[in-house]
């Protein structure tokens, strides 16, 4: 007589418990993060300032209060005040279009926004030679009204805009995408014009977003190289931004002037920082 096996007999298959994740790892990603951080951050901060103060403070503020110097971080603020609320402008509107409504070219205009950060600054600005340059029929064209654009402020501010305009587009699309339509239809059956609608329903919800985009758009209007390279024609005390200048002085082998201003745009990229931090604790 066959007798059945009591309950203890019984062998359950134990589950696979994953085995926990052994503690090197998260101590080896934190040791490469930092080698990173210090070998591509920390190092040249440090490199940067050392050098500009190697001949002393007196010769550091001589460099910056020096006239070429000055106009150059003059340039470089105007340009920078001119093309982000150029870029403002352009990144609310189209943002708004593209994600509030429906129309034709949809696809095609989210892609042209696209466009500068992925062709090379320097081709854009050869671009904007083509288009506004002395031996074009558009530039004889200014050229006869006395107003030029190649080798003068308005040509870096061109291409500045140009470099710079995708940058508050790409914050705020996303979000207002994922926002919806609703209260805007709401607002919109309520009796709001376009303008109430947009003022009081839209821009609220995005307006951390916007401040963000002005920020990136900010730093790098401030520390554009290659189109304005092209466009400005090196002009000296009058062409030359910030950047420019800095790279003039290092090809001189004045390095000591160079990195002294080198470390304005740094401070501003710092000051720039520092702005996204206070507004992501307001933010929280």
């Amino acid at each position: 007589m066959s007798t059945s096996p009591g309950p203890d007999s019984l062998h359950y298959p134990t589950p696979d418990v994953p085995a926990p994740p052994l503690r090197v790892v998260p101590v080896l990603l934190i040791i490469v993060a930092l080698v990173f951080v210090v070998l591509l951050l920390v190092l040249p901060l440090v490199l940067i300032f050392s050098q500009a103060f190697s001949k002393g403070i007196g010769f550091f503020a001589e460099s910056i209060a020096d006239p070429t110097a000055w106009s150059a971080i003059k340039l470089t603020l105007l340009v920078a005040a001119i093309s982000v609320p150029v870029n403002i402008v352009f990144g609310l509107c189209a943002s708004w279009a593209v994600a509030k409504f429906q129309f034709p070219g949809k696809a095609l205009l989210v892609a042209l926004i696209e466009l500068p950060l992925s062709v090379s600054p320097v081709v854009s600005g050869l671009v904007f030679i083509m288009l506004f340059g002395a031996h074009t029929l558009l530039g004889e064209w200014l050229i006869e009204r006395n107003m030029q654009v190649i080798f003068a402020v308005p040509g870096i501010v061109l291409a500045t805009v140009f470099v710079t305009f995708p940058y508050v587009a790409r914050q705020l699309i996303p979000l207002m995408q994922q926002q919806g339509p609703e209260l805007e239809e709401v607002s919109a059956v309520m009796g709001a014009s376009g303008f109430q609608m947009f003022w009081h329903v839209t821009l609220p919800r995005v307006k951390w977003a916007l401040v963000y985009g002005v920020i990136l758009c900010n730093a790098r209007a401030m520390g554009e190289f290659g189109a304005v390279s092209v466009v400005s024609g090196h002009i000296r005390g009058q062409t030359n931004t910030l950047p420019l200048h800095v790279e003039i002085l290092y090809n001189e082998y004045n390095f000591a002037a160079a990195f002294a201003c080198a470390s304005v745009l740094v401070l501003l990229a710092l000051i720039t920082l520092v702005i996204k931090h206070v507004i992501e604790r307001l933010e929280n």
